[in-house]
């Protein structure tokens, strides 16, 4: 064979002896990868923390008759303390008559065993006309009330209330204002 016939050989095989080695090397290193165990670093784990969802819905009724629905965007349910931390809470209330009344807030804190409420940040409650605001307010099941002892601010587009603390007594449509206690009327106000 010449010397040219065999650089034309040695050529092409050095090529595939090289192509052979960097496969080798990439199996290799891919296995590698895909063998060994992989390490998590910086994870939060809530010692504290039951269960953990990121939707929660729940019906609570009474007699057959629902008294409310909520809905939170995250729960977490604690072992020992029988209660849900929720985010962004979105609850509807019934009256006797089944008039709805919406509330939203950016945290709750659910009684699990008493189904009571504790709502705080940007609490809003829409009933018919009237917009009522405040930072925090509580729901107790057993008496179906919704009470603060909170600023209240109630609106109706054209009048405003105000006062410290208010109770709301869901079944006998009554609401109660306590503390100082003052507003803006126009001619067509009344409150619900």
């Amino acid at each position: 064979m010449s010397h040219s016939g065999k650089k034309k050989l040695i050529l092409p095989l050095a090529g595939l002896v090289v192509c052979i080695f960097i496969g080798l090397g990439i199996y290799y290193y891919v296995n590698h990868l895909l063998t060994s165990p992989i390490t998590i670093e910086n994870i939060k784990i809530d010692s504290q923390a039951a269960l953990k969802l990121n939707l929660l819905e729940q019906v609570s009724k009474k007699n057959g008759v629902t008294e409310w629905e909520l809905k939170a965007s995250s729960a977490t349910l604690l072992k020992e303390e029988d209660k849900a931390i929720l985010e962004n809470v979105d609850a509807i209330f019934y009256t006797k008559e089944k008039t709805k009344v919406n509330l939203t807030a950016d945290r709750g804190i659910l009684q699990t065993k008493t189904h009571d409420l504790t709502l705080r940040k940007n609490v809003i409650v829409r009933y018919q006309t009237y917009t009522l605001r405040s930072e925090t307010l509580h729901y107790d099941k057993k008496p179906h009330i919704i009470h603060t002892d909170s600023r209240v601010l109630i609106e109706d587009g054209e009048s405003t209330l105000e006062a410290d603390a208010m109770v709301t007594e869901l079944n006998e449509n009554r609401i109660t204002f306590k503390g100082h206690v003052k507003g803006n009327f126009s001619e067509n106000f009344e409150l619900p």
